[in-house]
């Protein structure tokens, strides 16, 4: 393990406000990370913590990656920044061949940004453009899913469904609305992987579809797996069903798999696990195993082909960022996907998924659970809400988790655990028999 260098906690904390942090809590006892390797981060006061998250849902090949360090270094030694605008280097061109050789189908073409939140900003332009460019220009509506996360800017809040990422900001963008999320505590509790019962939840597109009249509706977007709202897996047939209206309809789908992209649920993508191919997938995190801001949105031949007419030296498509593309970026990504290969880890979360299923679900007989959910190296372990103190449950259980040396998320009353796809079985006897005794002696 990586031990801590001298003179790591800050002389002051306050000019940093963090981001989905409870500042003022977080000054008062600070948490810091000042080193990893592995399986492991190492605190400033040199204690290993085990991370059941993979930072956050993004380090799926573990850290501190040799071949990727010193892909970033070359990379900044030959070409640190070159504009992609007009203009273009190698390694781009590259990365977008083996990013669309790893998708099935024709979504054939990459357009580089620099998080989930632009990748999804970007899928919503096009998709918008996308129809005005095919003479449909009245198809402008935009359709999202209750509980669903999609980033923090506009576009993205706006097609999420999570409250309190949405009722600070305003009216939001117009014209969009919200199909019903996945969840059906009732049906669906402590059910192993995708739920039997639940299908028809995707029926409620067609409610929006005569409400607003389908011609007006330009895209759907989706988590394959919901994640940020605490591990929501969609029924059998769900998926296929959202495909099969939005086919109908002529309706760009788009799946989100920021979280999903990148071997987290035993598959390349999600796209393969539930074998359905969307117009349009977003994605970041994964890409680079965490090393250096980056995502990408990957378009069929259908869309990218509708925008290539008129004349050659006009801009197609008037949209994009500074760092779309970047050199040092694009040199993580390309050692990033020769680390996956190299280790099968795209599909590791497929080997070790029984085990990690047992292991999620061997904590539902403890008496604060009310339900546990899996899926790949996905888990979720829902709490009993305090009465009138909403998330203080799992908070005061990431508190005592951190300080038992494990690292692991919580959204409202749940914990979400995404390990780093290089887990190993003792690494998850590990995180679970520390989770199990952290929930055994919460308050």
């Amino acid at each position: 393990m990586t031990a801590a260098t001298s003179n790591n906690r800050p002389n002051d904390l306050s000019a940093f406000w963090m981001p989905f942090t409870a500042n003022r809590q977080f000054k008062q006892t600070p948490r810091m990370l000042v080193a990893a390797e592995g399986m492991y981060y190492t605190t400033d006061d040199n204690r290993q913590i085990l991370d059941g998250t993979a930072g956050l849902w993004c380090c799926n090949a573990g850290h501190k990656r040799a071949k990727i360090n010193e892909a970033v270094r070359a990379q900044l030694d030959e070409l640190d920044y070159a504009p992609a605008f007009q203009m273009g280097h190698p390694k781009a061109f590259e990365l977008a061949t083996r990013l669309a050789q790893l998708m099935p189908g024709d979504l054939n073409h990459v357009f580089y940004t620099n998080s989930g939140s632009e990748s999804v900003e970007t899928a919503l332009k096009i998709a918008i453009a996308y129809h005005r460019a095919r003479g449909e220009g009245q198809r402008t509506r935009l359709i999202g899913r209750e509980r669903g996360y999609h980033g923090v800017n506009f576009g993205g809040i706006s097609v999420g469904g999570i409250p309190t990422n949405r009722k600070t900001f305003g009216t939001m963008l117009g014209g969009v609305d919200h199909i019903r999320h996945t969840h059906l505590p009732e049906e669906n509790k402590f059910v192993r992987g995708e739920p039997e019962n639940g299908v028809w939840l995707a029926e409620d597109l067609e409610r929006l579809c005569a409400l607003h009249d389908p011609s007006t509706i330009a895209a759907v977007i989706v988590e394959p797996v919901a994640g940020s709202t605490g591990v929501l897996i969609p029924p059998k047939g769900y998926l296929k069903r959202l495909r099969e209206i939005c086919t109908k309809h002529g309706i760009l789908l788009i799946f989100d798999e920021v979280i999903t992209g990148f071997g987290r649920i035993g598959t390349p993508f999600a796209v393969d696990y539930f074998d359905v191919q969307p117009d349009m997938v977003t994605t970041a995190k994964g890409l680079t195993n965490g090393t250096i801001p980056m995502g990408a949105v990957f378009a069929t031949d259908a869309i990218y082909d509708a925008f290539m007419t008129g004349p050659e030296n006009m801009i197609e498509l008037f949209h994009g960022y500074t760092y779309s593309g970047n050199p040092v970026a694009c040199a993580a990504g390309l050692a990033t996907l020769e680390i996956y290969e190299e280790e099968g880890l795209l599909t590791r979360g497929a080997e070790l998924g029984q085990y990690w299923e047992d292991a999620v679900h061997s904590l539902a007989d403890l008496p604060l659970v009310k339900d546990v959910r899996n899926l790949g190296l996905i888990g979720a372990i829902e709490l009993e809400g305090i009465e009138g103190q909403p998330t203080k449950r799992a908070f005061s259980a990431f508190l005592q988790a951190f300080e038992k040396g494990i690292l692991i998320r919580t959204t409202g009353d749940i914990i979400a655990l995404s390990p780093p796809l290089i887990i190993e079985k003792s690494h998850i006897d590990e995180l679970f028999g520390t989770l199990r005794d952290v929930l055994k002696n919460l308050d």
